[in-house]
């Protein structure tokens, strides 16, 4: 079994946004397993506060998580998750935003801090480990040199960059697939 976790922020306000980026690429991956998996679909979990979603895949079931405690709580839903379950962190893989890489690239890591990543950290102070696999996704760009990281990650992709976004989420559900087979 797998728990794969996309980080964002619930709220419509939020869902175009950079720091929702980890959302967009399960999104993707969810309805790419649609096509194969007979009616799988979100549902709210209020035990886990998190958006659920259930399937096979390779014969193995998968758990994909949009957390609905904002991105600095997200350890809270995924802990709560890998105990349910009883998971291992190496049964663990996390997407999130990045801004550190730039836009349209990715890396995918293992055992590394989280770098400032807010959601990141929270999953490592809930877990008590680092040790688990991030799909770490490139959103960088110049910015205005006066605004804020929190504005710039809450703010939305402009023209040019979506179709960036749009190749890079394509690579990221290749990448998924890679991990789990």
């Amino acid at each position: 079994m797998k728990l794969i976790v996309g980080l964002g922020n619930p709220g419509k306000q939020y869902a175009k946004t950079r720091h929702n980026l980890g959302f967009m690429a399960l999104d993707a991956w969810q309805k790419k397993l649609a096509e194969n998996n007979e009616a799988i679909s979100w549902e709210l979990s209020k035990k886990f506060n998190a958006e659920i979603c259930e399937a096979i895949f390779n014969g193995e079931k998968i758990i994909l998580t949009k957390p609905m405690t904002f991105m600095n709580d997200s350890g809270i839903a995924v802990q709560l998750l890998m105990h349910f379950y009883k998971l291992k962190t190496s049964e663990l893989i996390v997407i999130h935003d990045d801004k550190d890489i730039n836009l349209g690239e990715m890396k995918i890591q293992n055992d590394r801090s989280s770098a400032g990543h807010n959601g990141v950290q929270s999953i490592i102070d809930y877990l008590g480990t680092q040790n688990f696999i991030r799909i770490r996704l490139g959103i960088a760009c110049e910015k205005p040199k006066k605004q804020d990281t929190a504005d710039f990650v809450l703010d939305k992709f402009g023209l040019w960059e979506k179709k960036k976004v749009e190749e890079m989420i394509e690579k990221a559900v290749e990448e998924i697939s890679k991990l789990l087979n």
